[in-house]
């Protein structure tokens, strides 16, 4: 089974499961920890979820390091993966991940099923957390809390650690996940279907720059200097 046969299904899923939530934003290919790692779907609404998929054509070499950058960030983690991977990959994932397995009926979509449920992350890293914050969202918010002295023109690194220093956990993530949903252009305004109508497109964090920022050389476009 192919990833995008597979992204298909995860995505007509979640869009079903959270459309009595018009807030909730659906991303594909989020990075993370300074774009170090990228989470292959991630929805924004009262949490931060994250979805990696693993298809046949995938090896699991790298599950063990993506892992690791997902867990610092994500409230809650689900893999979705072919039937191949499903008995190894319950040995590498933590315990509190949700594990799905796409399988093939000869339908349309492959089916989706639950093996395991995801539970809360009990172990987030609040500094990896902020640094899903653009340079000017962080000054932004340590303006609105009068806590930018000294640091209005510092790198973003410093920035970050203001804040992770300053606010609580919780304080941070809900500051994120505002500023994911009020990024220029990150949500779609109105579904769109593409030509055969059968499931909605929706916007890629890697489409879109900041757009205050003037940086010529950004390493990424996550997270402009």
């Amino acid at each position: 089974m192919r990833d995008h046969e597979i992204r298909r299904a995860l995505r007509r899923d979640l869009t079903t499961a959270f459309a009595v939530d018009p807030s909730t934003l659906i991303l594909d290919e989020l990075g993370i920890c300074c774009g170090a790692v990228r989470v292959d779907m991630a929805v924004v609404n009262g949490q931060l979820k994250g979805f990696e998929i693993k298809s046949d054509q995938d090896t699991l070499d790298r599950l063990p390091n993506q892992c690791s950058g997902y867990n610092r960030v994500f409230d809650t983690l689900t893999i979705v993966v072919s039937t191949r991977h499903l008995q190894r990959v319950e040995t590498i994932v933590p315990a509190w991940w949700g594990v799905v397995v796409a399988e093939d009926e000869g339908h349309a979509y492959p089916n989706l099923k639950h093996i395991r449920y995801e539970g809360l992350n009990p172990d987030l890293d609040p500094l990896a957390v902020v640094q899903l914050l653009w340079r000017d969202e962080a000054l932004s918010l340590l303006q609105a809390n009068s806590m930018d002295k000294g640091l209005k023109g510092k790198p973003r690194r410093h920035l970050w650690r203001a804040l992770a220093d300053s606010c609580t956990l919780s304080e941070l993530r809900e500051m994120v996940r505002t500023q994911l949903k009020a990024r220029p252009r990150w949500r779609v305004d109105s579904v769109q279907m593409p030509s055969d109508g059968k499931f909605p497109l929706f916007a890629k964090s890697s489409d879109f720059r900041y757009p205050h920022a003037r940086s010529r050389n950004r390493r990424r476009t996550d997270h402009p200097n």
